[in-house]
Formats: structure tokens, C-alpha cells, sequence
């Protein structure tokens, strides 16, 4: 299997899939078009070639991601092993690395991932977390984990009571096994639901391509705070509580220039008005800012305006009808087709175009494409 996979690489799956010259076709074209998709996501694991099973590397931390955890010490416990992304991670901040993992033939995919890279200081035990906390004289510098937000019917979860395993129920006993605690959730998790769950802890809010991709818990006796990161870009992070600005008192389109669009981090630990504080005016966490002038700030993306004026469909669609457009949108409450629809364009380059919401009233702005204006420091 081994040889055939690596003897596949570079073709297209579907006719790995009916070569009938190659063992197991069928597996090999899936292992060869995952290893593909590994090569932006796992690169260390795709070089590897790491058997990557399907609901596993879906369900896995990227590499990045993995690797943006801040805990290291002697002794680590990860509680959901999966894929091993995490566990791999771990490893290098940690001595010894034990990972759990319920499931007997995961659990030997995980330790044959760990045996390629190369890694010797992780054991894999296949155990439920539930199991394995029962066991007596269990101490670890930290216990971490990414719970599993599938139902038994495949619905997406996001309380943490309903995730498995429930760290709410076996908090009291992850706190006698060890002294801290990171705990990865869904990007739809609420950052106020952490401070409810662990009390004072930090949060941080990761995203890579401006797309978040996880909320990280941190529960080690810091002082409570929160932080939005761009991986790669750079990082906010304030207390806990910081209250923000005050609203501008009204919005003057005929002042702003620039349209300000807060990286999705800022946005989801509702941190852009603290971010934009003294750069730009912005009303709601989840909308634009607007700004004089230009400014720097690697967590934010400038585009130019041309025009701002009344959200007016009727008239849009004289001037625009035809047309192909790009749409940004925030606070609005169209959706894209149907605001494509209403306005009788379709979607292209031609023209970039951004709806919003102020308090009640409803705006759109035209962007100058012909500046392709974006200030990054770092």
C-alpha cells in the first residue's frame, strides 16, 4: 500500500481509483487525494506520508493552528487524539506527550503517524477520557483538548456540555490531574461562554486567511483576558472587561475615504472597536470601519471609496443592471443572491460594492478598484 501510494502521488484520484493495475485502488486514490489536501493544511504530515483518514484530517487542527498553542512544561495529557495534529504539536513543548483515543484502529493510524514523523515522546493510549480519568495518581503539567463537536447523527455541536468528552462534567476531576488547562472549541463558540465555564482565564481567538478557525481556552490562574490573532499577522490582546469606545454620535458619509474591514479575530472577540480606537469610526463588533485617512495596522484591510450613499434598490438597479459585481457585506440583512437578484447584476470583478448598516439606516459604498491599497506592518 505503501509503495503504491507513494507510486500515485500527482494523479488525479478518480483515475487511481479505476487503475486496475494498483492494489486497493480505491484506497490508495483516497489516501493520494488527502495527501494532497495535507500539503497547504499538514504539510509535515503529507511529507511524511501519514495515513490520513477522511473524518479524521476534516475534524484535525491545521498545522499552524496546532502549532499557536501556548503551554509547554514536562508532562502533557491531550485527551482526544484523533488525527494526532495536537498530540504532534505537543510534542514539541513538552517531554512526554500521553494521548488519548477511543477509537482501537485510530488509535493505531495516530501511532504509526507518530512513528513516521519521527517522534518518540508520545504515547498513544486507546482509552475514553472518561476511562482514563478514573485511573488513581494521574499528575500533568497540563491537560489539553479539542472535543469532538459531532453528534452521533452527524449534527454540528457547539455548547461544551454537549461535546464529547464533556469537559464541564469532568472539570472537577481534570483540575485534580493537573493544574492548568487548554481546551480548543468551535469557532462558533462564544468567548463570554469560557469566562461562565472556567472562570478568570484567557481566550484567544485564532484565524488564518481572515476565516476563524478556532476559540482557545487557557485556564492557568492568568488574569482574565482576551486576544484575537491572525496567525502569521500579529495579535490584540486586552483584559478581560476593557470596556470599548463610545459610539461615534453620527455617521457623515461625506467624511470617510477609506473602509476599514477588521480581521475576523477582532470581530468574534468583539475587540474591533478597541482595535480601530482613534483610527477609524465604526457603530457595531461585526461591521466596517470608516476612516479619514489611510493608517497601519497588520489586522486590518483598507479599501479606497468612491462614494457612499442611501441603500436604494430601485435606483441601484437603473445604474447597475447588467453588470457583474463583487459584494461585501456587514450588518446587512440581504443576502447575497438576493441583493444580486434586486439589484439585476452578476456576480464578477467590475465592480466592488459594500452594504452596510448605521443604526437604522442602510448604506452601500462604491470601493475604487483601480487602488489596490493595503498597509501591513511586521
Amino acid at each position: 500500500m505503501r509503495r503504491a501510494i507513494d507510486a500515485a502521488c500527482g494523479r488525479d484520484p478518480l483515475e487511481v481509483a479505476l487503475d486496475s493495475h494498483i492494489p486497493h485502488a480505491r484506497s490508495v486514490a483516497t489516501q493520494v487525494k488527502y495527501l494532497e489536501r495535507a500539503r497547504h493544511k499538514l504539510p509535515t504530515f503529507a511529507a511524511a506520508r501519514c495515513i490520513l483518514p477522511p473524518r479524521a484530517f476534516e475534524q484535525a487542527s491545521s498545522e499552524g493552528c496546532a502549532l499557536c498553542k501556548r503551554i509547554e512544561g514536562d508532562r502533557v495529557l491531550d485527551l482526544t487524539c484523533g488525527l494526532g495534529v495536537d498530540a504532534w504539536a505537543l510534542s514539541r513543548r513538552f517531554r512526554r506527550v500521553t494521548t488519548l483515543e477511543r477509537d482501537p484502529v485510530l488509535a493505531a493510524v495516530a501511532a504509526e503517524n507518530f512513528s513516521r514523523l519521527g517522534v518518540a515522546n508520545i504515547e498513544v493510549v486507546n482509552s475514553s477520557a472518561e476511562e482514563f480519568l478514573q485511573r488513581e495518581g494521574l499528575h500533568f503539567d497540563w491537560i489539553y483538548a479539542d472535543p469532538d463537536r459531532r453528534s452521533a447523527d452527524g449534527r454540528k455541536l457547539v455548547r461544551m456540555e454537549d461535546c464529547s468528552p464533556d469537559m464541564v462534567a469532568l472539570l472537577p476531576r481534570l483540575r485534580e490531574a493537573a493544574p492548568r488547562l487548554c481546551v480548543k472549541n468551535s469557532p462558533l463558540f462564544d468567548v463570554d461562554e469560557a469566562f461562565r465555564i472556567f472562570g478568570p482565564c484567557r481566550v484567544e481567538v485564532l484565524s488564518v486567511g481572515d476565516e476563524c478557525k478556532e476559540v482557545v481556552v487557557y485556564a492557568d490562574g492568568s488574569e482574565p483576558e482576551i486576544v484575537a490573532e491572525a496567525v502569521g499577522r500579529g495579535r490584540f490582546a486586552v483584559p478581560y472587561g476593557t470596556p470599548s469606545p463610545a459610539l461615534p454620535e453620527r455617521f457623515e458619509p461625506s467624511r470617510y475615504r477609506w473602509l476599514a474591514l477588521p480581521d475576523v479575530a477582532l470581530r468574534k472577540a468583539r475587540l474591533a472597536r478597541l482595535r480601530l480606537a482613534g483610527k477609524a469610526d465604526i457603530w457595531s463588533e461585526n461591521g466596517f470601519g470608516f476612516a479619514v485617512a489611510p493608517f497601519e495596522d497588520p489586522l486590518v484591510r483598507l479599501l479606497p471609496v468612491e462614494r457612499i450613499e442611501p441603500f436604494d434598490p430601485r435606483r441601484l438597479k437603473r445604474e447597475l443592471k447588467g453588470r457583474r459585481v463583487e459584494i461585501l457585506k456587514r450588518d446587512f440583512p440581504l443576502g447575497q443572491e438576493e441583493l444580486m437578484r434586486r439589484l439585476g447584476v452578476r456576480s464578477g470583478d467590475d465592480l466592488r460594492l459594500a452594504f452596510t448598516r448605521i443604526g437604522n439606516d442602510y448604506w452601500v459604498l462604491f470601493i475604487n478598484r483601480s487602488i489596490n491599497y493595503r498597509l501591513v506592518s511586521g
